[in-house]
Order: C-alpha cells, then sequence, then structure tokens
C-alpha cells in the first residue's frame, strides 16, 4: 500500500506499507524533508511496524513522538504528517496527479444558480460521471451566501441587502456568510472524487486541498498560509475562506467532496458592514477590534488585474496537475437550472434557518 501527503507549509511524505493480520507491516516512510539525527527515520519506521491497523491519526502521533531519539529536529515533517500518509496508504487514497482536471468557467450567472451548479457537478463528480472540475466562478448580481447553518436574520441586514440591490441565497456547505460584488471577488469551486482526502480529517483536507492555491500565490510574490479551520491568510490580513460540503457514492461512483473558496480582490468595506450583521464575538474570536481591516484584498496585494490574478491561479494549478479546458453540459445545465429554480430561489430554502 502507497499513501502520500503534501504537509501543508511542508514537504511531501510518503508511506509504503503492508498490512498483514491486521498489522502494519513493512513500513517506509520516504520524502523531500528534512531530519535529524539520521537515525530518526529509521525510528519512525520501527515505530510504526506491528502497529494495528485500525490506530487512529492520534495513536500513530503518539508511537511516533515515544519513539524519537532525543533532539530530533525535523524540518518540513511533523509525526501528523507521517500518521496522515500512513492512514491514506491504508485507505488506498488518490493524488491530484491520478485524474484528468476538467477547468470550467463560462459567463457570469446568477447566485442561485452558481449555488445549483456547485451541488449538481459534484453530484455527477460523486456518480463517477464526471472527472475531477475546477470551477471559475463569474457574478452576474452581487449577493450575499450565508452557510447552511446560518440564522438568517443573524447574519444579513434585510434593509441593507435592498438598499444596494443584493441577493441573498444559502448554499449546501456550512461556514460563514461570502459578499460579493462584480467583478470584486474571486470564486472558485473544486469538485473531486473522495478517495483524493481519504484518509485525513476534515480539517487535514482543508488544508490539502488550498495547498495549491497557496503555492499560486507564491508565485505572485504573496506569502499566504492555510489558517483552521477554513481562512486563507496574509501578514496584512484574511484574503478568502473556504467551505465544504461531502457527498455520498451514488450509482457506484467514489462519491465526492464540494470545496469551494472565495477571495476578496476589491471590497467596498462599507457596503459590506450595511449589508452584513458581524457580531462582536465573530471579531473578538478573530483577534481584531474592527471588520474593515479582517480582509485584505488581492488588488492591493497583488497590484495586478483580477482577470490576470485568475489566470495566474489556473497556470499554477496546469503546471502541478494539468488542467483541460471544459463545459457544462447541457443536461447538466438543465438539472442546474431546475434546481436554481425549484431550490435556491425559494425563501423557504434561504430562510431555512430563520
Amino acid at each position: 500500500m502507497h499513501g502520500e501527503y503534501k504537509i501543508p507549509g511542508g514537504k511531501l511524505v510518503v508511506v509504503d506499507l503492508d498490512s498483514e493480520n491486521g498489522l502494519l507491516r513493512d513500513v517506509r516512510v520516504a520524502g523531500d524533508f528534512f531530519l535529524e539525527p539520521d537515525e530518526a527515520i529509521t525510528a519512525i519506521d520501527n515505530a510504526l511496524e506491528g502497529a494495528p491497523a485500525e490506530t487512529d491519526a492520534a495513536g500513530l502521533v503518539a508511537r511516533i513522538e515515544a519513539a524519537l531519539p532525543e533532539g530530533t529536529v525535523m524540518y518540513g515533517l511533523t509525526a501528523e504528517g507521517v500518521a496522515v500518509a500512513v492512514r491514506r496508504a491504508l485507505a488506498r487514497a488518490t493524488d491530484w496527479t491520478d485524474y484528468e482536471w476538467q477547468l470550467i468557467h463560462e459567463r457570469p450567472q446568477s447566485p442561485a444558480l452558481h449555488m445549483a451548479l456547485d451541488e449538481v457537478l459534484t453530484a455527477e463528480v460523486a456518480a463517477g460521471r464526471r472527472p475531477p472540475t475546477l470551477r471559475v466562478w463569474e457574478w452576474a448580481e452581487p449577493s450575499v451566501i450565508i452557510g447552511s447553518f446560518q440564522s438568517l436574520r443573524n447574519e444579513v441586514d434585510p434593509e441593507g441587502a435592498a438598499r444596494h440591490g443584493i441577493t441573498v441565497v444559502r448554499r449546501i456547505s456550512g461556514g460563514g456568510a461570502m459578499f460579493v460584488e462584480v467583478g470584486n471577488s474571486i470564486t472558485y469551486s473544486l469538485s473531486v472524487p473522495a478517495p483524493l482526502v481519504s484518509g485525513m480529517s476534515f480539517a487535514e483536507s482543508y488544508a490539502y486541498l488550498d495547498d495549491w492555491v497557496l503555492g499560486a500565490f507564491g508565485d505572485m510574490g504573496i506569502k499566504a498560509w492555510y489558517q483552521p479551520l477554513n481562512d486563507i491568510a496574509t501578514d496584512a490580513g484574511k484574503i478568502g475562506g473556504a467551505a465544504q460540503k461531502r457527498m455520498v457514492p451514488t450509482d457506484g461512483g467514489p462519491g465526492a467532496v464540494l470545496h469551494h473558496v472565495t477571495m476578496s480582490y476589491d471590497i467596498d468595506a462599507d457596503k459590506m458592514l450595511e449589508v452584513l450583521r458581524i457580531g462582536k464575538e465573530k471579531m473578538s474570536d478573530k483577534g481584531t477590534k474592527s471588520a474593515k481591516k479582517r480582509v485584505d484584498p488581492l488588488r492591493r496585494q497583488t497590484g495586478l488585474p483580477r482577470e490576470t490574478v485568475i489566470d495566474k491561479m489556473l497556470d499554477s494549478f496546469r503546471v502541478r496537475y494539468g488542467l483541460t479546458e471544459g463545459r457544462v453540459t447541457d443536461e447538466e445545465m438543465a438539472r442546474a437550472e431546475h434546481l436554481a429554480e425549484t431550490k435556491y430561489s425559494d425563501p423557504e430554502w434561504t430562510a431555512r434557518v430563520p
């Protein structure tokens, strides 16, 4: 069995092993990390040898840490990262490069249709009828998108939304509210087969699926990092947030994960504060007193046009994993348009948590 895990902000960890009578055998840990002293790598292998295959990540970490020689120093490597790689080997997890990735980047669409497309395309990946897909959104109108479990009245000021012509929709994933205006945000979705994140916790899968965009920002000279649970941050402030929804296997398919991210390219902070109700508790949790300072737009950080930032992101993804041009099929679009009308434009869905 073979498992790989790119530690966020660190290096690649590779684990090869067998499982015999429910125990780990012939464990070999490798990668492009740095580790001192040399004998520490053997200690890690020996710590995992004979471990019950059902040992959870925390149990594997405990075995590794107990076996490390005194004074061991890891660079780009963590015991947690090794444990994830082991769990991915046992789950026979896939890697980014195992797939033919498809790009969808189409005309501006309504907020309700974007919600519906996320659901339909990810369901198609879950059923095995669509390849893993990276979809870049273009907005036809300004919107607030609230998380699946958020209270509508607690998150949105209806008078402010009406005054500024803001459409409010609810998505199927959890997380917080997103404020977007035409041309002022960069939003994308990853619809990926579930085996890509096999062996990972929810938190680990967020970091793993965000790692490529952190690399893309690095190529643009922006030092960005994943900030648990679902933020993309820089020294200047947060630039984006992610949300996920898991879809179970259907029609013999692998199941899928919807991972979507919205980043602020530019933002009208005053308008945002007139539309969103950002509570004091949320602000104190983020360690800042000003909502305006929580988000630092990409326009200021890059000095590049929005289209250029998107192109550089896609180029980075393409170099890493490959990416071919695709489209929403007629059948997928018909289903999405029906869902946009019957579900995502329905006031009962939008206010399902009043």
